[in-house]
């Protein structure tokens, strides 16, 4: 059998697909299978200082596969908790290119990755109340994205709304006219490979818990992670490459 899900790298970032659109990406037991893989893949390779998450086709990904939900199975809701969990705690930044419309269970994979950059052509909905079942799983990652009034709007609601929409309330970073979406995640993928690996990761953890920490913890925390930061290796390679106006040692060549 053909794989569901393929996987690239170059130039320092990995690339994986989802490439089963006969059922228009949808999230059966073997395509999260081998997400799981790719991701795994991706995660330990020492060259890959970004993951970039898309797919072939018109449709990003329509949700739960309905033919294996149901009659007292559920592969997905198995399967997908780990997959959003890997995505969310990657310490490798992961944009989500989303070649067009994303429904359900899709927006999961959407919400759990630290960019979405999709074509404004592309539509976006929370279908599950019109199926008898609730978005309980992706509930987890979009609830951290959503503006909650939208939030309650679209997922109670189950309207279709615009990328440009999806912007507005925080599930999208970005929406663009569909020939400039390439162009849009290549300025992005540069932009993250210009930051030093750690101190990504660092960042990317701060930003979910600074928020959440009392203000005078907030402040000695940061304060004496500051400090650390300022002595570390990574440090010092990026404040000599600033000064010798060259690129530090972690940009890709």
């Amino acid at each position: 059998m053909e794989p569901l899900v393929h996987r690239t790298e170059s130039s320092g970032v990995a690339t994986i697909t989802l490439d089963s659109p006969h059922n228009r990406n949808a999230l059966s037991s073997r395509l999260l299978a081998e997400l799981g893989e790719a991701i795994s893949w991706a995660l330990a390779s020492p060259s890959a200082r970004v993951i970039v998450l898309t797919a072939t086709g018109h449709v990003f990904c329509s949700g739960a596969d309905l033919k294996e939900q149901g009659g007292g199975a559920a592969p997905v809701t198995e399967a997908l908790p780990g997959i959003m969990k890997a995505l969310w705690e990657s310490p490798k930044p992961v944009i989500c290119r989303l070649n067009g419309t994303a429904r359900a269970g899709g927006l999961g994979l959407v919400a759990a990755c630290d960019f979405a950059i999709a074509p404004e052509s592309a539509s976006f909905a929370f279908t599950e109340v019109r199926l008898g079942v609730v978005p309980a799983m992706i509930a987890v990652t979009v609830l951290r994205r959503l503006d909650p009034r939208a939030a309650g709007e679209y997922l109670l609601t189950g309207e279709t709304f615009s990328a440009r929409r999806a912007v507005e309330i925080g599930l999208l970073t970005r929406a663009v006219p569909e020939e400039e979406l390439d162009a849009e995640v290549a300025r992005y993928t540069d932009m993250l490979l210009r930051g030093a690996p750690e101190a990504l990761a660092i960042t990317k953890r701060l930003v979910r818990e600074v928020p959440l920490m009392p203000f005078d913890e907030g402040l000695r925390r940061m304060a004496e992670l500051s400090a650390e930061r300022f002595a570390s290796a990574e440090a010092r390679e990026g404040i000599s490459a600033f000064r010798e106006k060259r690129p530090a040692a972690w940009v890709p060549r």
